[in-house]
C-alpha cells in the first residue's frame, strides 16, 4: 500500500514539500499534468514515516498521506 499519493493536477510544483520533507522522499519529476507543471513524485518511498509534513505544507491540497 503507498504512504503518499500525490494528485498530480493541483500539484504546481511549488516545492515546498520537497524542500520540508525530513526523509526526502519527494522529488519535482519529469511528467507534466494538464496545467503543464511537473509535479511531484515519490522518490523515496521506503524511507517515508508518515510524519504529514508535505501534506500539511502544500497549499493546494495535492498530498494524501496514509499511516
Amino acid at each position: 500500500m503507498e504512504k503518499i499519493k500525490v494528485v498530480s493536477e493541483r500539484c504546481k510544483s511549488c516545492g515546498y514539500c520537497v524542500k520540508f520533507c525530513p526523509k526526502q522522499v519527494l522529488a519535482i519529476g519529469e511528467k507534466v499534468n494538464l496545467k503543464g507543471y511537473e509535479y511531484v513524485e515519490p522518490v523515496n518511498l521506503e524511507d517515508c514515516i508518515s510524519c504529514c509534513v508535505c501534506a500539511r505544507i502544500c497549499p493546494d491540497g495535492a498530498i494524501e498521506v496514509y499511516k
